[in-house]
């Protein structure tokens, strides 16, 4: 069964990545000047938008396995989340070959829909790991550059900056915080809220935008670069 107010609160994260994606564009096609390296806004701005899909993955991972691996919907995620992640790489090195995507948002989540299963029954461990992970990256003792830095050379990484990295720390860390809270079933309380449950158009179609986020992940980007392209070339 479907937890409609999970839909709707991924509905709302995929909608600002969205907007994130269509302000780049503006930029990348030079209709605005807008600084997306050094930017505090659109730092933080990509902070709150990763962080959202990352904490309802986790609490849908430990929803889709409640007691037991499910492994038959386990390795459909895998080989979709594989293809995927592939895609991206493949077409971000179409476009920037020196920035190309080589661990974005979907590699994590492959990452994560494997890794995360050694967490899914221990809540305490899942809770403290995630915190020490993320205070391992405020904090500055935690780091995966030196893998980075390992296998730069034998893969061709980017050498400077990529267009979507989404770091193992601090962002497994959250993963693990979703787990946490299913597993209090503190997701339903928080779902339980009226502003998840009132019927209304906006949460209808936020649902449906929550239904469909790897297709809309995919496509959209394909979708806004045909336009500004077009619109260039008039």
């Amino acid at each position: 069964m479907r937890l409609i107010g999970l839909d709707i609160f991924r509905g709302y994260a995929l909608f600002l990545m969205v907007l994130f994606h269509f302000s780049f564009d503006l930029n990348n096609f030079h209709y605005l000047d807008l600084d997306f390296r050094h930017g505090d806004f659109w730092k933080y701005f990509r902070y709150l938008i990763v962080s959202m899909f990352v904490f309802s993955a986790g609490i849908s991972l430990k929803l889709a396995n409640p007691n037991s691996i499910n492994y038959k919907k386990l390795k459909k995620r895998v080989i979709v989340l594989a293809l995927a992640s592939a895609l991206v790489s493949i077409g971000s090195y179409t476009q920037f070959p020196n920035t190309w995507i080589f661990f974005g948002i979907l590699h994590f989540f492959l990452f994560a829909s494997i890794f995360g299963l050694f967490f899914l029954n221990f809540p305490k461990i899942s809770l403290v790991t995630g915190v020490i992970i993320i205070l391992g990256y405020n904090f500055h003792f935690l780091s995966t550059h030196w893998l980075f830095t390992i296998l730069q050379t034998p893969l061709q990484l980017p050498l400077r900056h990529t267009e979507d990295l989404a770091n193992v720390v601090p962002w497994f860390g959250v993963f693990l915080l979703g787990i946490t809270f299913a597993n209090y079933n503190l997701h339903k309380l928080f779902f339980d809220l009226n502003f998840f449950n009132k019927k209304s158009k906006i949460n209808s179609f936020f649902s449906l935008l929550g239904k469909h986020t790897l297709v809309i992940y995919l496509i959209h980007q394909p979708i806004l670069f045909g336009v500004f392209f077009l619109l260039k070339s008039i």
